[in-house]
């Protein structure tokens, strides 16, 4: 029988991380104040490192629209598309902040941003390091986005 298997680092803290990770992480943690969350109040922030190293980040962006929302990860997608424009992103940092309890664990992205974020591995043929951590607790590294979405839907299926 077939199997997939998800495979991921766990480190303790962020200071177990490579230093430019450690930065990413932190990069995207600086972000979070810019979430504009007021409806659900759980602010996810992303940074993106590009190829050629330029870092930049995005954040979910609610509306009274509910579900038309924005995530973290699609916004700084196209962040980074509009700076560096064909561009790929190498390595992504998710957090999460939530003003009801103390998040101590990494939350995953969303099926929709899995999708998007494979999809942008997919286009630019590289894959993207995660690298995802709640307020505190353990950081969950995954070699690729790919890896989070077992059997993701292609465009070469189009």
């Amino acid at each position: 029988m077939p199997r997939h298997t998800i495979s991921y680092e766990s480190f303790a803290s962020p200071e177990d991380l490579t230093t430019e990770d450690k930065s990413l992480l932190q990069t995207a943690k600086a972000a979070l104040p810019n979430s504009y969350s007021p409806y659900s109040n759980f602010q996810v922030a992303a940074a993106a490192r590009l190829e050629d190293g330029t870092i930049v980040t995005g954040w979910n962006t609610e509306n009274a629209a509910y579900p038309m929302c924005i995530c973290a990860e699609p916004a700084t997608l196209a962040a980074a598309a509009s700076q560096r424009p064909g561009m790929a992103v190498v390595a992504m940092a998710i957090t999460v902040k939530s003003p009801k309890q103390v998040l101590d664990q990494p939350a995953s992205p969303c099926g929709s941003c899995r999708q998007q974020l494979h999809e942008h591995e997919t286009r630019f043929r590289k894959k993207m390091k995660l690298i995802l951590q709640g307020e505190t607790g353990p950081v969950y590294v995954f070699a690729s986005a790919g890896n989070l979405l077992p059997f993701g839907f292609s465009g070469e299926l189009l």
